[in-house]
């Protein structure tokens, strides 16, 4: 098992203190915007938000496409890329199916969320999860499991099975 997020689009009030957050925390890197939320309806009218970034997937396509070797999966499940080594191909933008690795037009590179792992590392919680003011979203560690009620897939949001994201939701309408 690897690092997740656990969303719960019961709980999001679409404050985006969770953007705001990881806006933040990367303010020296220009244009990083790796966290974001996604407002959907469901197929009975409920609107709820999600809170959508990198899925730090098992078998991630950024990965296996990037012809520089730019990107590294961790131990603990975590997916890093090092945008200095990047060519800005777009290889991986192109090939994730969630679209998170963004092209930056000024750098000329390819970044994307790194689950700060910084943070992490100093068992610190990442920014977007610690400033979420209700629990919304939140991590599961490795080897933790994953709540009864979770599941890998809600309405605005597709589980691609060859992917397999780590992320999981806990929904009343799932």
């Amino acid at each position: 098992m690897s690092w997740r997020f656990l969303v719960n689009p019961d709980l999001c009030l679409g404050c985006r203190s969770c953007e705001i957050a990881c806006r933040n925390e990367f303010a020296d890197q220009e244009g990083a915007r790796w966290r974001w939320l996604k407002e959907v309806e469901d197929h009975s009218g409920l609107h709820y938000f999600l809170s959508l970034s990198c899925n730090h997937c098992e078998n991630p396509e950024c990965v296996r496409v990037c012809p520089e070797g730019t990107y590294r999966k961790r131990k603990d499940g975590i997916v890093l890329h090092d945008p200095w080594r990047c060519s800005g191909c777009g290889k991986c933008t192109h090939a994730c199916p969630f679209h998170v690795p963004k092209y930056s037009l000024s750098s000329g590179r390819v970044d994307k969320c790194n689950l700060c792992f910084h943070r992490l590392d100093k068992g610190l919680p990442a920014a977007c999860v610690a400033a979420c003011p209700v629990n919304a979203l939140c991590h599961l560690f490795p080897n933790e499991p994953d709540p009864m009620d979770a599941r890998g897939s809600v309405t605005g949001f597709t589980n691609i099975l060859i992917t397999k994201p780590s992320i999981r939701f806990i929904h009343s309408s799932i």
